[in-house]
């Protein structure tokens, strides 16, 4: 089997030698680029997978790159390499079409993580009943059950709840899920988003107060932490 290609845009040259080791000892077949117009050409000409990219390139800003990316029709997953306190730039480029962001330094067992688990979602598509733990969402039916038991949820929430699992995994801003949610001619703020949240965290997870699914994004939003989409995960033993 082909291994999957992981593009590699970073200009620091000592990041980019522990990325491609690392990747590669993963099994990805990995390609990198040292500035934003290299990084834009081989990502027109080899389609990869999956593309890692640092915010600050030389030529062509990571911002501009994620944008012609999404202008250009392509759908690859994007995850931003960025420095600690740059939230604001970690929002603008997920508005701007990323899928999720590691800070810098960051922990190569967690951005292991979340290349793995995009590509997964990307190979396997979005399943009409996805389980994560004790939770089934039955999207064909427009229904929720957790442990089995159906879960009442008014539209709004049943409508945020299908955007997360089927964005599981990836970093979401507030403008994001009020642009899916509500959609973008809606009169409601990030408040809004919040109050939904928080109703529909009471339903759906074990313990509000300490979310296991709905994970709040300091400064950012929210990501969905769903496990494994689309089989039951070895959570589902009632403990959530």
């Amino acid at each position: 089997m082909k291994p999957e290609l992981i593009l590699v845009i970073e200009d620091d040259a000592a990041i980019l030698f522990g990325l491609r080791d690392n990747l590669q000892r993963a099994g990805y077949a990995v390609r990198s680029a040292g500035d934003g117009h290299q990084g834009l050409e081989l990502v027109r000409t080899l389609r990869p997978d999956l593309v890692l990219l640092d915010l600050m390139l030389p030529g062509l800003s990571g911002h501009e790159l994620c944008r012609r990316i999404r202008t250009e029709g392509l759908e690859m997953p994007v995850i931003m390499l960025t420095a600690l306190g740059e939230e604001a730039q970690v929002v603008r480029g997920l508005n701007l079409g990323a899928d999720d962001y590691v800070t810098k330094p960051f922990g190569i067992a967690e951005l292991m993580a979340r290349v793995a688990g995009l590509l997964r979602r990307r190979r396997y598509g979005s399943p009409e009943v996805v389980r994560f733990g004790s939770l089934e969402v039955d999207r064909g039916a427009r229904k929720v059950r957790r442990h089995g038991e159906e879960v009442e949820l008014t539209p709004k929430e049943y409508g945020l709840l299908d955007f997360f699992s089927r964005k599981a995994g990836r970093a979401l801003t507030r403008e994001q899920i009020l642009d899916a949610v509500w959609g973008e001619t809606a009169a409601v703020t990030d408040r809004s988003v919040d109050r939904a949240v928080t109703t529909l965290r009471a339903k759906i997870e074990r313990d509000p107060q300490r979310p296991r699914l709905i994970q709040t994004v300091p400064q950012v939003g929210y990501r969905f932490e769903g496990g494994n989409e689309g089989s039951r995960s070895d959570r589902d033993d009632g403990r959530d």
